[in-house]
């Protein structure tokens, strides 16, 4: 079977499609034939070589997101021919999900959504997860004030949608004036690209996706979360009883089977900005590396 791997760092060109045996599942693995799959900032950072410490050996096969349809559920309830979506934690699983067949555990994969392709389902397992993941941690109540930094970008669309599913309030910081008009759109209150903007002590919580660390904004005994690990630990705000956290997403069937449900009662929508085939790999890598997308990059199979 074919599967996009590297067997060195560097720029784009060091992706090639290569033969590599198929994957056998194992008790309570799903065995999934790949449709689509998408690029995520992780996918990028580990083909150039910047994750460091815990990189799989090479060569290896990269890829988080996949969406598919089940080739052999064994055990787990799934069956043959059923549309799903999963992610692969591949740093710390090495299993990457650009391959023509996928192994993953059961509780990894959810039923794909109804309404959506599955070109545009396979924009949603990393992202979404890291939205709902750290939005749980959060623990906003409706009525709740939250302010998104970063929220244009493939996760902060998504807490931004959801957010506001849960009732939440929500402002947002964008980076540039071309973000305004989707966070306006989504249902945010306050859009801002100047951090001036924001009032002090305000925010009952604050979901930071791009290490703006604007802790100023999140008000006394509220939440403060970051995803952006490359930036460092939150400033401690212990003083003002203020919890912290850098929040890693982790692999959720349950939580994926939120999400679906999210998207088919059109509480949530996804964002594909531009699709390449396999064989257009490194074209889909270069576009991913200019920025300014609107969406999401997929590469279907």
């Amino acid at each position: 079977m074919r599967a996009i791997q590297i067997d060195r760092f560097g720029t784009p060109d060091v992706l090639d499609i290569v033969e590599v045996p198929e994957p056998e599942p194992g008790p309570g693995e799903v065995l999934i034939r790949t449709v689509a799959t998408s690029i995520n900032p992780v996918d990028d950072k580990t083909r150039e070589g910047a994750i460091g410490e815990g990189t799989p050996p090479l060569p290896m096969t990269l890829g988080w997101d996949v969406a598919g349809i089940v080739v052999n559920g064994t055990t787990t309830g799934l069956r043959a021919g059923e549309r799903v979506i999963a992610m692969s934690h591949q740093l710390s699983a090495g299993r990457g999900t650009w391959a023509d067949l996928v192994a993953l555990p059961a509780q990894a994969v959810a039923v794909a959504p109804r309404s959506v392709s599955l070109a545009e389902a396979a924009t949603l397992p990393l992202p979404g997860l890291t939205a709902l993941q750290t939005l749980d941690w959060l623990a906003l109540k409706a009525g709740e004030r939250l302010l998104i930094a970063g929220a244009a970008g493939a996760v902060g669309g998504l807490a931004l949608q959801i957010a506001r599913a849960r009732g939440a309030k929500v402002d947002a910081l964008v980076s540039g004036d071309a973000q305004v008009a989707f966070a306006r759109d989504h249902g945010a209150d306050l859009v801002t690209t100047g951090r001036n903007a924001l009032r002090d002590h305000h925010y009952d919580a604050v979901f930071d996706t791009f290490g703006a660390f604007v802790t100023e904004a999140v008000a006394d005994g509220g939440r403060y979360a970051s995803i952006a690990t490359q930036a460092g630990p939150v400033p401690d705000l212990s003083s003002r009883g203020v919890r912290t956290t850098v929040n890693q997403v982790r692999e959720d069937g349950p939580g994926l089977n939120k999400l679906t449900k999210l998207v088919d009662d059109g509480s949530l929508q996804l964002r594909v900005h531009s699709t390449f085939s396999l064989q257009e790999i490194q074209a889909a890598h270069t576009r991913f590396l200019q920025g300014s997308l609107t969406g999401k990059i997929t590469v279907v199979f």
